[in-house]
């Protein structure tokens, strides 16, 4: 697949109306705690999970969930799983204050020449963090000025049902967007857990990305809030900052990985140079290619036109896109015993054979 990328001047997102900042309460995953159909369906999927491993079914054996268990180690014990479900961030490996970095530890009082980082030039600053990323491990790293439409409404405690409003300080002015690849050869296998596997082993990639990133930035001086799903919405932000379109399988399409791949973020004050947005045609090809909706097991993929509003409440309206119905594609996790990227492996996009990726001359 050859493919090629035109920067443009905005998002290529339509809003239409008003966009209200999304309450993380109402994700499928959050759902979970306090929706009693949800927590009907949690309860379902580990059923299905020991029936699998009881009858040593083939994708599903105990040797495929025990794989899938040490893949999401990181993220659920260190990177918080309640990140993970979206639900609230500053957990875990995803702390918005870290202890002092050694670094700072050991400087005297007033610091020395050299501390913070000078920035005369916010695009060096951007390639430094950059570096920093790609160094730390991340797939592909993109740079946008931070907008708050985005941003959760509130933060939401499964454990207490608290949930609260949400601000974050506007001297955070820019979101450094980390893509974790993952591996065509692995979501191949959806829906058998060897796919989920792979979704997990990437959830704890984030986590160790984001936290290290923003240890990085608040070493330089700076002050950074590491995030998984949590704290804001990721593909928007992942589509201000250059690294791809919405698909009509409601995920984020890069040029260089297709939709494979799992978003972090990290808000930072360190001035940086925002990228530009790209096209590389994804709403034209997901107009006629609907190859996602028919594969969909759970019928939860749009293959009619875009609209203004999805069919749940845990869409939230406003933009015109191709909405999934996230109910759906719940209720076929729980039924399946393991989570699904059917959508994600057949998409055209994802496979890597034969793709050529070409920056064209900017707009």
């Amino acid at each position: 697949m050859r493919i090629k990328v035109k920067k443009v001047q905005s998002p290529l997102y339509k809003i239409v109306g008003q966009v209200k900042r999304f309450n993380p309460k109402n994700t499928v995953f959050s759902r979970r705690f306090w929706d009693p159909d949800f927590q009907r369906l949690i309860k379902a999927y580990y059923d299905s999970q020991m029936k699998h491993i009881a009858s040593r079914d083939q994708g599903y054996s105990l040797e495929d969930y025990a794989l899938m268990g040490g893949s999401w180690h990181l993220q659920s014990f260190e990177g918080g799983l309640i990140s993970a479900s979206g639900c609230r961030g500053d957990v875990g490996l995803y702390r918005w204050m870290e202890p002092t970095p050694p670094i700072l530890a050991r400087l005297t009082w007033p610091p020395p020449k050299g501390y913070p980082l000078s920035i005369k030039d916010p695009a060096e600053a951007s390639r430094i963090v950059k570096e920093a990323a790609l160094f730390y491990g991340a797939s592909a790293v993109g740079i946008c000025k931070l907008n708050r439409t985005w941003i959760y409404s509130h933060i939401y405690d499964p454990a207490t049902g608290v949930n609260e409003p949400l601000e974050i300080p506007e001297d955070y002015k820019f979101a450094v967007v980390i893509l974790v690849e993952m591996r065509y050869e692995y979501l191949k296998a959806s829906p058998f857990v060897k796919a989920a596997a792979e979704t997990g082993l990437a959830y704890s990639k984030m986590a160790f990305l984001a936290s290290s990133l923003a240890q990085f930035i608040r070493s330089l001086g700076y002050k950074a809030i590491p995030c998984g799903n949590d704290t804001a919405l990721s593909i928007p932000l992942a589509i201000d900052a250059g690294l791809g379109q919405l698909g009509r399988n409601g995920l984020l399409i890069t040029p260089w990985f297709g939709p494979r791949v799992r978003i972090a973020k990290v808000f930072t004050d360190l001035p940086l140079k925002p990228d530009q947005p790209i096209d590389f045609g994804v709403t034209e090809f997901c107009d006629n290619c609907k190859r996602c909706a028919e594969a969909c097991e759970a019928g939860a993929i749009s293959s009619g036109e875009m609209a203004d509003h999805g069919p749940t409440p845990s869409n939230n309206p406003g933009v015109l896109k191709w909405y999934i119905d996230p109910e759906k594609c719940y209720k076929f996790w729980s039924e399946n015993g393991v989570d699904c990227s059917t959508c994600i492996a057949v998409c055209p996009f994802s496979n890597p054979e034969g793709r050529a990726v070409e920056f064209i001359e900017a707009s």
